[in-house]
This record gives C-alpha cells, structure tokens and sequence, in this order.
C-alpha cells in the first residue's frame, strides 16, 4: 500500500538539497524543518545584511560586484585584504585572499567569470581573527546550542580544513557567552525549525558573524561524538513536529576536550601545494580526545597520519605578524633539546629574542638552501606560515618537500603553537586509549 507524502528535508545533504528546496515548494511538495523563504533569507546577500543591522549584529564589511571596474572599486572601499569568492560556491572552491590590486585583476582573469549573472562576494578579511563554528537545534520556539567549535586554524582556512575543539580550548567565557547569545537570536529570527550552522570571527575582543547556514553542517557528526548527543536524530523530531522540550536534554557541560583533525590527500597528488587556504582540500577526519586539549591535540595528529618528533631540528619560517606569535614555542622546543634553523627576518628576530637559531639561505639565495636540508633529512619539524601571493608562491617547495619527506609540517603559528604543546605532553606522559563511553 503507498503511504502519504509527510514532506521532504532537504537540511541533511549540504548545499545542494538547499538549492533544490524552493523547486520542490513550487511542486507542492511540504519542505519540513526550515522554510525555503528562511533559506533564501541566509542565502541572500541583501536580504541578510538587512536582517543583520535589525538584530544589531556585526558582519565583516562586505560587497559583491559584478564586474572588474565595480569589483575594483568594492575592494578599495572596505580596503585590502579582502576575501573573494564566487556567489554559491561549494567547498570554498575559488575563494583566496587577495591582497592588492594587482592579485585582484589576476584573480578576476583566471579565477572566475565575472558577469550579472555571476556577481563575485567580497568580503573584508579579518586577519589573525580566531573562527569559531556554532551548531544549534530549533524548534521555533526554543533554541539548544549544541556545539561552540574553536577553529585552530585562524580565519581564512576553510573551515572543512581547519582543526577545531570542543569546547573552545582558548577564548574568554564572556565571548563564549556572547557567541551563544548571538546563535540564539539568529535561530530565532531566521524562524529555524532543525538544524542551523553559524561561523563567526573573533577579532580584538569583538565577535563578527560570518555566515549563517539554516542546515547541518560537516561539524554536525563530530559535535555528536563529542558530546555523545544524538543532534540528527533530535533535529530530524523536531522538524517532524515534535519540540525540544519533550525530546532528551543535551549536555554540554563537558570535562574534556575533543579535537577534530582534517585529513588531506597530498600524498596523492604530488604538484599541488599543501599549503591551508579558504579552499577546502581535506578528504577526510580524525578526532582526539583527552582531558587536556595538548593531549587531544596530540592524538589527532597521530590519528591524521602527522607523526611529532620527540627531537631534532625545527625550521622556522612565518610572516612578520606571527613572529610574536611563534617565539615562545621556538623557545620550549629548544628547552627541549631541538635545535633550530631559520631564514632571513625570522633568523634575526628570533636571535634578537637571545633564542639559539642557525641562519639558513632561502632558495632563492642559493645552495646549500633549506630545500637540500629537508630532502637530506636534516629537519624534523617545519612551522611555515606566509603573507601574500609572492612568499606564498616561494616557499612552495619548503611545504612540497616537507610533504614528500614525511616531515612534520604546519603552516599557520596557532597550527605550531599547538603542535609544541602537543610535543611537550607526549613527552610527559604515555597516550591512554579509552573508550568515547568513558568520557560521557
């Protein structure tokens, strides 16, 4: 016998279901959870921004354009850098950072087509901004956070890519605080019935939002192991009809830390740059999970196939605003019996800071380079971090090299910070293997 058609939902599948749901309204099929006149709302740039300013909430100054002249003039109003991107894109595919006027005309010649129809967003870029992923469920009436997610990585990596924990390992309770507070609001005036994802960025003490999506988002599974919550299911009764009330109460008063690691496939295609960026490159993910967010850490970097050094030498590399960043690890790891080795300006201001490095040639500079160290199996450990097309495009081969070596690797400061801490733990004491169950 054929059953009645309840309604579809569309907030299980990412961003093409989204795509399909005002389609599938049209049809006379009910969407349930969401409306699709909600989803367009998130989806709509203008329509959004509107919504943002009633609610009193801050976004990154922004602008779209759909053409070079108007894209041109949008990036000189909110000022370089800025974060583009293709409207509707999936996975970040085509975003970058672009940091002068030249890069942008690149960007707009071999990037994207720019047109009416196919206008290109723009977006200030918070640099050195910490990204952090909300998951909640609402019913429409009342709104469960289900997972806060510090990202590691800084603002700019796509989130798919970055590490993150749960709970955040690192921000103040009062911003905590008020990024719950600022989930809550938006679930409720985007009349969310499910699940809804938000991104924000938190720079100098002020919390931006992102982007909103009215759907699960990849982090969903992760946030349910980590919490050992079933939020699908949950979410999936309460678009059915049922309310959060009824349905069992979610913890998130948790006692230890969770860290989820992306996997990437480099390995499998060498040429490409391992490099982290806003397009997403993992194929997969790993999480550790421990009392202490060093030990998590560490875990999730054995279970992504990154294995730390206990010794050796460390290379260093970073742009000029992580050296402060990075000094206070570069330091540990000597006190830990590594040496180090590093280029140019990072050699002088980390000996400015009395610390013990060696000066090594970039290879630009001629042999015998930091290349001819990596591939002679001199270095152990590589901190990489870069500003701009160009340093991008010249220490290339350090990350290419490291890569095929087998050499640990990290490519933001946050990213090394970790990893030392994460050295530094492994050292202390041995990895205990215990069930998810023992942490609930």
């Amino acid at each position: 016998s054929r059953g009645t058609l309840k309604g579809v939902i569309v907030q299980f599948g990412g961003q093409t279901p989204l795509n399909l749901a005002k389609a599938l309204e049209d049809a006379g099929i009910p969407i349930l959870g969401t409306s699709p006149d909600a989803i367009d709302l998130a989806e709509d740039r203008e329509r959004f921004a509107a919504l943002i300013n009633k609610l009193k909430l801050k976004q990154p100054e922004n602008g779209i354009a759909r053409s070079r002249e108007e894209a041109i003039k949008v990036a000189e109003t909110i000022g370089y850098p800025v974060l583009m991107r293709p409207s509707y894109v999936l996975g970040g595919r085509a975003m970058e950072i672009v940091d002068t006027q030249a890069q942008l005309e690149n960007y707009i010649q071999t990037a994207v087509v720019v047109s009416g129809d196919s206008p290109v967003l723009i977006d200030s870029y918070l640099r050195d901004a910490i990204e952090v992923d909300v998951d909640a469920i609402c019913d429409g009436d009342d709104v469960v956070v289900a997972g806060i997610l510090q990202h590691i990585e800084e603002a700019g990596v796509h989130s798919g890519d970055s590490a993150c924990t749960i709970p955040p390992y690192s921000l103040p309770d009062d911003i905590v605080t008020e990024i719950r507070r600022q989930a809550e609001v938006l679930a409720r005036a985007l009349k969310v019935k499910g699940l809804m994802n938000a991104q924000f960025a938190v720079k100098d003490g002020q919390v931006y939002l992102i982007e909103v999506n009215p759907r699960a988002s990849r982090t969903v599974p992760f946030v349910a192991k980590a919490i050992g919550a079933p939020i699908a299911k949950i979410a999936a009764r309460v678009m059915a009809g049922e309310k959060l009330k009824d349905l069992p109460p979610i913890n998130l008063d948790i006692d230890y830390i969770a860290v989820k690691e992306a996997v990437f496939p480099f390995n499998r295609f060498p040429g490409v740059d391992p490099v982290l960026s806003p397009e997403m490159k993992s194929t997969g993910e790993v999480m550790g999970i421990d009392r202490d967010f060093a030990t998590a850490f560490a875990k999730a970097q054995l279970g992504a196939g990154m294995t730390l050094p206990n010794g050796g030498k460390l290379f260093v590399s970073v742009k000029d605003s992580d050296k402060p960043q990075i000094v206070d690890a570069v330091r540990d790891l000597l006190a830990m019996g590594f040496t180090a080795c590093a280029t140019g300006g990072t050699a002088d201001y980390l000996q400015a800071q009395g610390l013990e490095v060696e000066r090594v040639n970039k290879v630009a500079q001629g042999r015998p380079h930091v290349v001819d160290k990596i591939i002679d199996g001199e270095i152990a450990l590589v901190f990489n971090t870069t500003e701009g097309w160009q340093s991008l495009k010249d220490s290339e081969d350090i990350r290419r090299s490291s890569l095929v070596q087998k050499v640990s690797y990290f490519t933001t400061a946050s990213g090394s910070v970790a990893a030392t801490q994460a050295i530094a733990a492994l050292r202390q004491r041995k990895l205990e293997v215990s069930p998810l169950q023992d942490y609930y």
